[in-house]
């Protein structure tokens, strides 16, 4: 989404793209938070596509943001062309504007909150760690947008 094209109000959906799963969290432009929301566990494409138009037909986003995988030095990661591919088929598919952002060490600082909060157990940790790390993807996409008007 080019610079100053987000609207004034609306509704994001964030994602934290992986191969076994899917983070996705919920965020609102003008209150400028971002939440968790659900972890998509789907193997098969469509299936995974299929709940995630639950998710734009229930939330109805004006936009969608991506986490995209860079190394610590900020190069491409071995992960950086199937999140944007992800990010093309979700604009193909859903036509909504999609954005990609650095998410460096979102999944790390993911599973640090969720050891604060007392979610110790990695079992535990697992179903919630990628719609965490979807909400910082989020949360650090409305931060750098928050001043950006219109």
């Amino acid at each position: 989404m080019p610079e100053g094209t987000l609207p004034a109000r609306g509704t994001l959906l964030g994602f934290d793209f992986g191969t076994a799963r899917i983070g996705v969290a919920v965020g609102e432009i003008e209150t400028g938070h971002a939440a968790p929301l659900t972890t998509i566990a789907e193997e098969a494409n469509a299936a995974r596509f299929a709940a995630i138009g639950r998710l734009i037909d229930e939330w109805r986003p004006v936009a969608l943001v991506v986490g995209l995988p860079t190394a610590l030095d900020g190069s491409a990661h071995d992960m950086s062309a199937r999140c944007r591919r992800f990010a093309n088929q979700l604009h193909g598919r859903f036509g909504l504007p999609v954005s990609a952002i650095d998410e460096r060490l979102s999944s790390a600082e993911a599973e640090e909150r969720l050891r604060e909060v007392g979610i110790g157990r990695w079992q535990a940790r697992k179903p919630v760690l990628d719609a965490a790390a979807a909400q910082i993807i989020l949360q650090h996409f409305l931060d750098a947008h928050r001043h950006v008007k219109p």
